[in-house]
């Protein structure tokens, strides 16, 4: 399948196929390190660093490590980070008012501190990069689902024009749609997803 997809794109990179070929391979040795590097970008704007150092892989891999080892929500987390940055400011009154890291989380959140205190980036432009790109609201499946259920046994559109309208605006964290934010209780895990939900 991919080596069809790749023939049919040749005859666009360049009419003379060996110079085509050269072209795909060298846009393809290229892919690894341009992903790497966007996706170090994005995890470090998430974590509120803006300048990168040697020691930015090791704190990323870190938090990924005691996330994967505390089961934490991954979108919670980094909008908790957010929180954490001007508490006295957190959107809506915070995330932590539904949701906290373990203590487990206390040695590596020190490092972080200490790595933002080294930028002369103030509180509330960190706090507002951060929550830019770590919403408390997202497409939860067990939610989408619901809106799905609503629409198509009880032609009832509240639910997903509910959704819509926060999915909106999902940085703007209001306790009164917590229940938009927390991941799913076991019993309302979606095993499988189709195409376009």
């Amino acid at each position: 399948m991919r080596s069809a997809l790749a023939q049919a794109l040749l005859p666009l990179l360049d009419d003379d196929q060996e110079k085509a070929l050269a072209s795909g391979q060298a846009a393809i040795d290229a892919f690894p390190d341009l992903f790497q590097a966007a996706l170090q970008d994005r995890m470090l704007a998430k974590l509120g660093i803006t300048h990168r150092t040697p020691d930015n892989d090791v704190l990323m891999q870190d938090l990924l490590t005691l996330m994967q080892e505390e089961k934490t929500d991954f979108t919670l987390t980094f909008r908790y980070l957010s929180d954490l940055i001007a508490p006295e400011t957190a959107s809506g009154g915070g995330i932590s008012s539904i949701f906290a890291l373990p203590d487990t989380f206390d040695p590596w959140l020190k490092h972080w501190q200490q790595r933002l205190s080294n930028e002369a980036l103030n509180a509330s432009e960190r706090q507002a990069g951060m929550y830019a790109v770590n919403p408390a609201f997202i497409p939860r499946n067990h939610l989408v689902e619901e809106a799905i259920e609503a629409a198509t046994r009880r032609e009832d559109f509240g639910p997903f024009n509910q959704l819509v309208d926060l999915l909106s605006q999902p940085d703007k964290f209001d306790i009164d749609k917590a229940r938009y934010a927390t991941p799913p209780r076991p019993e309302q895990v979606v095993s499988q997803t189709f195409c376009g939900t």
